[in-house]
C-alpha cells in the first residue's frame, strides 16, 4: 500500500467504529434532516434549541458502550447540517452551550474516549442551513430553498471564514484528534469550492497525525480523486460508502487497494427516530463486518441517542451482542484484511500476515473443505474462541476429492450461534 496511506495504518488496523448522531433533531424525533425535509420553520426550529437539556448523557457511557462492543474509535456529530454546534464555538451562538444543558458535549465526549482508550473522531457537516451566508434558494435540501426571500444571501466566503475558523476550533481546543470526518460535497460544492488544501493544509498543521474522509470531493457517490493515481492534496485517507458494501472491495486505478469505510446504520435513520423500529439484528451485522473486513474494509456503525442523551434500548441490545462475539473471535478482525485466498462457499476468509481465519456462517455436513488452502501450507488449526485443536482429516468421505484440505467439524451444530470462526496458522 502506498506512502499516502501510512496515516491510516490504526484505521486500517482497528477496523470497527461507532458513529454517533446527535443533535436538536432528537427532539422531534424523526430523523436528522428533519430541518430540510420538513422545510422547517426558523422559529420551530429555534424552539427545540431553547428545550435541548439531554439531561442523562453521559459521556463515559457512551464511550463504554462502544467499548464493550469492540469498537477501536467513535465518530460524533459536531455540527451536523441544520448548522447546530455541540461544542462551545466562539463563532457562533447557535451552540450547546447556550442551550438550558449548557456544557460543551464534545470536551466531555473526548475525555471520556481517551478515559477508555479510544480513538477520537469528530464529524463537521460543510453544509450550514442556519448560517447566513450559505446558499439556500435552490438548494436540494435547504429547509428555505422555495423561499425567493433567500435568493440574495451574503458572501459565500463569509461561510468560508465560519466553517475554516470553526474547524480550527476543533483542531486546537480538544487535544489530539484522530479523524476528521467532513460530510459533504456536491454539484459545484466541491474541492477548492471550499478551500480544500488551504483548510487540509491547516488541519495538517494542528493535527498532523488526523485522517480525513474523501468528502471534501465527493457526497458518498464516487470515490473521488483518492481512487485515481494521482490522489489531490484534500483527497483524504479512506473513501466513505454509506449504507453499502462495495461488492468487491475498492482499488485505484492501478489496480491497488484503498483504505474504504462503510457507515452503516442501526435503522433506516442516523438521528433518533421515534417511529423507526426497523433494527438490523446483531448477527446480520457481525456478518457485514466481516464481509467488510474480507475485502479490506471497515465499518462504522451508528447510533441516534434520544433527547435525553441515552442510547435506545434497542441499540445498546444490539451492541451487547455483538461485543459478546468480538470478545471472542475479534482477532478475525483486529489486523485483519483481504485474504489470499478466494471467499470459500460457506463464509469468509480473513487474514493477518500468516494467520487466515475461517470465519464459517453456513454449517458444514461432515468435514469443512478449507477451499484454496494446501495441506502443506497449514501447520495447525485452532477454534478461536476457545484454542482448542481441530484436526485435518483424510478418511473415506474427503477422498473423492483430491486437492481439497479438509478438517474435522465436531456436530451438525454450529459451534457459535452467529459465526464460527477458524484460526489457520500457515507455515
Amino acid at each position: 500500500m502506498y506512502e499516502k496511506f501510512k496515516r491510516s495504518e490504526w484505521f486500517r488496523h482497528d477496523r470497527f467504529g461507532m458513529f454517533i448522531h446527535f443533535g436538536l433533531y432528537s427532539i422531534p424525533a424523526r430523523g436528522e434532516w428533519v430541518r430540510g425535509a420538513e422545510n422547517l420553520s426558523d422559529e420551530l426550529y429555534y424552539s427545540y434549541f431553547n428545550q435541548f437539556n439531554p439531561y442523562a448523557f453521559d459521556a463515559h457511557e457512551w464511550a463504554r458502550a462502544a467499548k464493550r462492543a469492540g469498537m477501536k474509535y467513535v465518530v460524533l456529530t459536531a455540527k451536523h447540517h441544520d448548522g447546530f454546534c455541540l461544542f462551545d464555538s466562539k463563532l457562533t451562538d447557535f451552540k450547546i452551550t447556550n442551550t438550558p444543558f449548557k456544557r460543551d458535549l464534545i470536551a466531555e465526549y473526548v475525555e471520556a474516549l481517551r478515559d477508555e482508550g479510544l480513538k477520537v473522531g469528530i464529524y463537521y457537516s460543510l453544509i450550514d442551513w442556519n448560517h447566513p451566508a450559505y446558499p439556500a434558494y435552490m438548494h436540494h435540501a435547504h429547509p428555505h430553498r422555495t423561499d425567493e426571500a433567500y435568493k440574495i444571501r451574503r458572501p459565500f466566503e463569509e461561510y468560508l471564514e465560519y466553517m475554516h475558523g470553526q474547524i480550527r476550533e476543533l483542531c486546537s481546543n480538544y487535544g489530539k484528534i484522530d479523524i476528521m470526518w467532513f460530510d459533504y460535497s456536491y454539484e459545484e460544492m466541491i474541492g477548492e469550492k471550499w478551500r480544500a488544501t488551504e483548510l487540509i493544509k491547516m488541519v495538517r498543521d494542528l493535527q498532523p497525525e488526523l485522517i480525513t474522509d474523501n468528502r471534501l470531493e465527493v457526497s458518498g457517490l464516487g470515490f473521488g480523486s483518492l481512487a485515481t493515481a494521482t490522489p489531490a492534496y484534500y483527497s483524504g485517507d479512506f473513501v466513505s460508502p454509506e449504507c453499502i458494501i462495495p461488492p468487491k472491495g475498492i482499488v485505484n486505478e492501478l489496480g491497488e487497494p484503498i483504505p474504504w469505510e462503510a457507515c452503516i446504520t442501526m435503522n433506516d435513520h442516523w438521528g433518533y427516530c421515534a417511529k423507526d423500529f426497523n433494527f438490523k439484528q446483531a448477527d446480520i451485522v457481525i456478518k457485514k463486518l466481516i464481509e467488510c473486513v474480507s475485502k479490506g474494509g471497515n465499518m462504522l456503525l451508528n447510533v441516534g441517542p434520544d433527547a435525553t442523551g441515552r442510547f435506545p434500548k434497542e441499540s445498546c441490545e444490539i451492541l451487547e451482542k455483538i461485543g459478546e462475539w468480538m470478545s471472542r473471535s475479534g482477532e478475525a478482525i483486529y489486523g485483519a484484511g483481504i485474504s489470499e485466498f478466494d471467499k470459500p462457499e460457506w463464509g469468509r476468509y480473513t487474514q493477518n500476515g500468516d494467520s487466515v481465519y475461517a470465519c464459517i456462517t453456513e454449517t458444514p455436513i461432515g468435514p469443512l473443505p478449507l477451499f484454496g488452502i494446501p495441506h502443506d501450507r497449514i501447520e495447525y488449526v485452532r477454534l478461536l474462541k476457545d484454542g482448542s485443536e481441530v484436526k485435518t482429516l483424510s478418511d473415506w468421505r474427503t477422498e473423492n476429492y483430491p486437492g481439497l484440505t479438509f478438517v474435522e467439524f465436531p456436530n451438525y451444530k454450529m459451534l457459535d450461534d452467529v459465526c464460527t470462526v477458524l484460526k489457520i496458522k500457515l507455515k
